[in-house]
């Protein structure tokens, strides 16, 4: 099965059938295709209706990428293109620094997120 239908599939099934979400958050926004619909999960309102799904998906992704990024990196093959400082700054603290940086870059908005987050991470925390 493709990643995506697995991934459409999950939402349908974490949903009940024919519940419209309230608020900002759309069903749309957990297809995650583009940065903007990430960028809608990473800042739902604590009052949205599905906020700690928006909130746990938008952790999920950031860190599921990153997690990739390190595990492929971890045999020194190729150059490291993010450098965290000594401490590292916590996972919330690094997920909103992505979110401001996000919305203060409307550009990449419909790139793909994953693209997008590497971009902030680099741009962020470049390695000297």
């Amino acid at each position: 099965m493709k990643p995506k239908l697995i991934l459409h599939l999950a939402v349908l099934l974490l949903f009940l059938p024919g519940f419209v979400f309230a608020g900002p958050v759309t069903q749309q926004d957990f297809v995650a295709d583009t940065t903007e619909q990430l960028l809608n999960l990473c800042s739902a309102s604590p009052n949205d209706p599905f906020y700690n799904h928006a909130i746990n998906f938008c952790h999920g992704y950031l860190v599921g990428a990153f997690d990739y990024y390190e595990a492929a990196h971890s045999g020194g093959d190729g150059p490291a293109v993010v450098c965290f400082p000594d401490p590292p700054p916590s996972r919330n603290q690094a997920v909103n620094m992505f979110v401001e940086w996000a919305k203060a870059h409307p550009q990449y908005w419909q790139n793909k997120p994953v693209n997008t987050e590497f971009r902030f991470l680099s741009e962020k925390f470049p390695c000297k």
